[in-house]
């Protein structure tokens, strides 16, 4: 059974579910063609995700090693210094600072996002999936976002450029994020 908190419905307390979330994202290749990965790794809480507006308490960590690309050789180049540099910065974050729009339904979320130390707003759209109680008695509630960045505003710059006129690699990154919440019912 699925529905949508009402306002007087509290909704606090919530953890991402890592089992059940991820970040999926693309990215231009030589100009031509598109290359699609994943963040597999995501954690995280969520305060407040009542209705009733106000700004939700929302904090995510990806962690940049879990990215998959399906090539094991490009995934090991993100990994590197010339993208992720994940000795260095083993973490992205996400910490949400504003919405605006229905909670319960389709909004905007906006917040800070740091990559590799880098700190810069952004702004994605949500859906909101419904709430529902598991067969184990835990509340669970579900989101879709996508929206999209800029590479090079992070601090990852790498590119050759093509004999052709170009570059390697695209510097706009268009992602989607589904992610599940979880909490435990008292």
């Amino acid at each position: 059974m699925t529905n949508t908190p009402t306002p007087t419905e509290p909704t606090t307390g919530w953890q991402v579910d890592t089992a059940h979330s991820g970040i999926d994202f693309s990215v231009r290749h030589l100009m031509i063609s598109t290359v699609r990965g994943r963040f597999g790794t995501v954690s995280g809480t969520a305060g407040s995700i009542d209705s009733e507006g106000g700004t939700p308490t929302i904090e995510v960590t990806i962690d940049p090693a879990s990215i998959n690309t399906g090539s094991d050789q490009r995934d090991t180049h993100l990994r590197s210094a010339d993208f992720f540099d994940v000795e260095a910065y083993p973490a992205m974050t996400f910490r949400a600072t504003g919405v605006e729009g229905d909670l319960g339904g389709e909004f905007i979320l906006t917040g800070d996002l740091t990559i590799r130390d880098v700190t810069k707003p952004i702004s994605f759209a949500v859906e909101a999936n419904g709430v529902t109680v598991d067969p184990w008695g835990n509340r669970r509630a579900g989101y879709s976002a996508h929206g999209n960045l800029s590479r090079s505003a992070y601090g990852l710059t790498w590119n050759q450029l093509l004999e052709a006129g170009g570059v390697t690699v695209g510097d706009d990154v268009k992602f989607t994020i589904d992610v599940a919440l979880t909490q435990p019912m008292g």
